[in-house]
């Protein structure tokens, strides 16, 4: 696959003497270059036939942000506990934000350009389960609002729909399907790009019609998404690092 000669790693030497690593990935989808950093590592996405150079240039221009993202981010160790009152950033829809807290007469949560802000009576130990349930809760509603607009495209393409979508954390699944043509998605995809929550919900739905994983299964996959190789990859790369900061967000320790 030509795939294989556009995806590869880039080697930033940084100010102090370190060397990052990026993983350089051609999009044909993809109209600008676009820097992403969670748990899992940096990326760089880039246009088709992007010159090398250029995506050099991109990365030397936010070599400061990117290593500041990274050390905030403690890659390589377990993600720090959520405390109240402390800044830390995030994972959400594949961008890397910030989650600050403040103090306010009712509890609520709102994105405000790249913060994510908690807004509680008291930032302390007994407010931490109030936060937990506003993060959840947001994130469930995120995720909600990205799947009813695929449904609509991809179920009457199928011929087939669920008869209900319910979001959960799950230990180890992506999504499943049951005999009651229930699908059943990792609340943990909300944290993912969008495009790893599509091929999720793409394969439980092609699912609906063909109830394994057979060639002609792949084959229904491949003819909505002809890059779902692509996303089951960057899940099982990232997949662990990200349910482990769905944990710390929403799960008492």
């Amino acid at each position: 696959m030509s795939q294989e000669s556009e995806d590869q790693y880039l080697e930033l030497p940084t100010p102090t003497g370190e060397v990052i690593r990026v993983l350089r990935r051609s999009h044909p989808q993809a109209r600008r270059l676009r820097l992403t950093v969670t748990s899992g590592g940096a990326r760089v996405t880039c246009p088709k036939g992007t010159h090398p150079a250029q995506v050099f240039a991109f990365l030397r221009k936010h070599g400061e942000w990117l290593e500041r993202k990274l050390d905030e981010l403690h890659l390589g160790a377990q993600p720090p506990a959520l405390e109240p009152g402390a800044t830390t950033v995030i994972p959400l829809r594949g961008e890397t934000i910030r989650l600050s807290w403040c103090a306010g007469p009712y509890p609520r949560i709102e994105l405000l350009a790249d913060t994510l802000l908690l807004t509680l009576p008291q930032a302390n130990r007994r407010s931490l389960e109030t936060a937990r349930g506003l993060l959840q809760s947001y994130l469930d509603a995120q995720l909600r609002k990205d799947v009813s607009r695929w449904l609509a495209r991809y179920c009457p393409r199928l011929g087939y729909a669920p008869t209900v979508i319910r979001v959960r954390p799950l230990k180890s699944l992506w999504g499943s399907l049951d005999t009651r043509d229930r699908v059943t998605l990792d609340l943990a995809l909300a944290l993912a790009p969008p495009a790893a929550l599509k091929y999720v919900l793409v394969h439980e739905l092609c699912h609906l019609r063909i109830r394994s994983h057979s060639p002609r299964f792949w084959t229904l996959v491949a003819s909505i998404l002809p890059n779902w190789q692509e996303q089951r990859d960057w899940l099982r790369v990232n997949g662990q690092a990200l349910k482990a900061e769905l944990h710390r967000l929403v799960q008492a320790p």
